[in-house]
């Protein structure tokens, strides 16, 4: 018998043929320039992070597991005997207390007034654009440079505060050394210079809204402060959301007003973890407390974000 043999082609069987690949052939090379382009511009800013960011952060966490001070060339592996040192300090139960106090005056106390703030300037008022600029000029001053002018304000003999209150017949408390007032002028000072740009973000979250909404309430005879509960503050759910995230980490990592009013006095009354974690490590030279501290703060940090992404967002409306 003869076998009979097909013609070759040069195509195995079930493989795609020539004009199939050259169909593939552009599809392949937009992607490989996609892909190009994404490495062109993500690159850069992914090399950034991984060398600032991620880098310090681990070696952050491997300092604190020593027993090291600035400028020692020799440092002592000690595990988690830093951790232990820092949960057992008799002075960690204040500086938590300061902190959470703190935290929760100046994320609450900015998302009411800068809504009330946002809710006054959204109104056609005369010389309402220059009261917008003047309101969100504290917010890109320097915290340092805040700091040391509030101190003159809050002078107990000389300052402005101490001749407000003397029109209403009452006396200047000690801001600078009886507690509490140490802690309620930093609040005061840190609400100030971040109120505008609070403000700022809830003017724009306003005018987001439909004027067609307001309107319609108003048809239906609801009043200003029903349209405000019912219909504004649903809408400005997203814009609080953003809000609480940011705001609550930058109180968290607040240091600047701090460190220029009171050094975290009097005996720690202002003294947070972020303040804490500065002052163990630049002016008591602890580093590897410190960075036990540092680590402290990013999983607070870290679980605080996680829990709101996971339950505060679910009551936010998005549409």
């Amino acid at each position: 018998m003869t076998a009979v043999l097909a013609p070759r082609t040069g195509t195995a069987p079930g493989a795609p043929g020539p004009a199939e690949r050259r169909r593939r052939r552009p599809g392949l090379a937009r992607r490989r320039r996609a892909l190009l382009w994404f490495l062109l511009l993500a690159g850069p800013n992914v090399a950034l992070l991984l060398v600032f960011v991620y880098r310090p952060l681990l070696e952050s966490f491997y300092l604190s597991t020593m027993q090291w001070n600035l400028g020692s060339p020799v440092a002592r592996f000690v595990g988690l005997g830093n951790y232990v040192e820092w949960f057992t300090s008799p002075a960690t139960a204040q500086v938590l207390t300061t902190t959470a106090v703190f935290t929760v005056a100046t994320v609450g106390g900015a998302l009411v007034l800068g809504l009330g703030l946002a809710l006054l300037l959204d109104r056609r008022l005369p010389g309402r654009g220059l009261a917008r600029t003047v309101a969100f000029a504290p917010y890109v001053l320097s915290g340092y440079a805040v700091g040391i002018l509030w101190l003159f304000i809050f002078d107990p003999r000389y300052g402005l505060m101490s001749a407000v209150l003397g029109w209403f017949g009452a006396s200047s408390p000690q801001w600078y050394t009886a507690e509490p007032w140490p802690l309620v002028m930093i609040i005061v000072v840190y609400l100030w210079k971040n109120l505008g740009y609070v403000a700022l973000i809830y003017l724009a979250g306003l005018q987001s809204i439909p004027q067609d909404l307001r309107d319609a309430a108003a048809l239906d005879g609801a009043s200003p402060a029903r349209t405000l509960r019912s219909i504004v503050l649903p809408l400005l759910t997203p814009t609080t959301f953003f809000l609480t995230v940011t705001m609550l980490l930058a109180s968290l990592q607040s240091f600047d007003i701090i460190r220029s009013m009171t050094s975290g006095g009097p005996l720690g009354s202002t003294t947070t973890l972020m303040y804490q974690i500065y002052q163990e490590g630049f002016v008591n030279g602890r580093a590897g407390y410190a960075s036990a501290g540092a680590t402290v703060l990013f999983l607070v940090l870290l679980v605080v974000t996680a829990l709101q992404l996971r339950y505060v967002e679910k009551k936010v409306h998005y549409a």
